[in-house]
């Protein structure tokens, strides 16, 4: 069972995913161990992960957002295929099993012939296909993230755990060298190895090791994202939404929706809808209440659509096996 404790201790990592245990224990009101200890057992039993993650714009590559209408018959095996694959970063079904939810990483100016998104239309299992461009995420390191499972942060927390206020990525992006390819194999299979295990894996110093990450964080090519199971928390119910707003409302209406708690995340699109948003509810009425409520009092939507998902298999980092979130294979 989650108490309050484990969801103060998932906020604190939220919002500082490398902290420090004594600094999580702190804002969690417990003792450094018993930070550790119940950090590793969330993480042991597959309710959470850490993960650090390359922006893939320091590839060059670009995030679509694909919608693939399937046979009822073929869609499981095609979208467990999908989720295995590198160059999806999330994939869910959705609409009662007919639908498969994709993003995919995917450069501008790739050859077409070569592009995933040029293959998916071929398979015998796909009956429709549509294909937009994931224009801007919105939300500050605050905002981005699900957070509606509980716990609450004071002002006085968030300096405590970030020690002070935290510039946005400067840019420009910095390419990763192949030296640094250890050391972001290790960050991606637990974000908060330590500089001294980091050392040990590379045999960098530890200064080396700080300064290094500290010249990914801040150019933006290195960040940390928090993976959650919200079924494991009491949240049976993802749905996603394809909302519309005049252009002018845009920035302002996405950050808004950013702030709410039942929001996982929200971004600009190329399509008809040009925004899509995912929110995580306890159950079919609570999603009403979103929908009426928070989502409905917030000014310049003017159409949307809802997909309920029915499996979840990708997040941002992490498969979904047997109820647990796991490190993907390599490829």
């Amino acid at each position: 069972m989650i108490d309050d404790v484990d969801m103060q201790i998932l906020r604190a990592v939220q919002y500082a995913p490398r902290a420090p245990f004594r600094l999580i224990g702190e804002v969690s009101g417990v003792s450094e161990q018993t930070a550790a200890r119940r950090y590793h057992a969330l993480r042991r039993s597959g309710v959470m992960r850490v993960v650090g993650l390359v922006n893939p714009a320091v590839h060059g590559d670009a995030q679509w957002i694909a919608r693939i209408r399937c046979r009822p018959d073929r869609v499981g095996p095609l979208a467990g295929a999908l989720a295995r694959r590198p160059d999806i970063a999330y994939a869910s079904i959705a609409s009662g099993g007919s639908e498969i939810i994709c993003i995919i990483r995917s450069p501008l100016d790739a050859p077409r012939e070569d592009m995933l998104l040029q293959q998916l239309p071929r398979s015998a299992a796909v009956l429709d296909v549509s294909i937009d461009l994931l224009i801007h995420p919105f939300g500050s390191t605050d905002t981005a993230g699900w957070t509606g499972y509980g716990g609450h942060l004071t002002p006085e927390h968030k300096h405590l755990l970030a020690g002070g206020p935290r510039p946005a990525p400067a840019g420009p992006l910095l390419p990763p060298t192949a030296d640094d390819a250890p050391l972001l194999d290790s960050l991606s299979e637990d974000g908060r190895t330590t500089h001294t295990q980091l050392a040990e894996l590379t045999g960098w110093s530890k200064g080396r090791i700080a300064r290094r990450l500290e010249a990914l964080e801040n150019s933006g090519t290195l960040s940390y994202d928090i993976d959650l199971l919200p079924e494991r928390l009491g949240y049976h119910l993802t749905a996603t939404l394809w909302l519309r707003t005049a252009p002018t409302r845009l920035q302002q209406t996405g950050d808004e929706i950013a702030r709410h708690d039942e929001v996982a995340f929200t971004g600009a699109t190329s399509g008809n809808h040009n925004m899509m948003t995912i929110v995580v509810c306890h159950d079919a009425e609570d999603l009403y209440r979103y929908l009426t409520t928070r989502l409905g009092a917030t000014p310049g939507i003017d159409a949307y659509q809802v997909s309920i998902r029915t499996r979840r298999l990708k997040q941002a980092a992490s498969l979904i096996s047997h109820g647990r979130l796991v490190h993907p294979a390599p490829a």
